[in-house]
């Protein structure tokens, strides 16, 4: 089964945030992209043990960044 996992960049708390819409309860925030990804690993299997889904799995982690520019003109 694969899960597919949003990384998005919050720029005024300057956080990542990981949601998903496949696994419930999934909410983590990190200043570094690499640490989250990190917790996310460790998350999810704890996650989808709760609720009631079973191994093996895949997770497909897709990240987004928006920034706003001012240009002078």
């Amino acid at each position: 089964m694969e899960y597919v996992i949003n990384f998005t960049w919050d720029d005024e708390a300057e956080v990542w945030i990981a949601t998903s819409n496949d696994i419930p309860g999934l909410v983590l925030e990190s200043g570094s992209f690499d640490a989250l990804l990190e917790r996310t690993r460790f998350a999810v299997p704890e996650l989808l043990e709760l609720a009631a889904s079973t191994p093996p799995l895949s997770l497909i982690f897709r990240s987004e960044r928006h920034e706003r520019m001012v240009l002078n003109g």
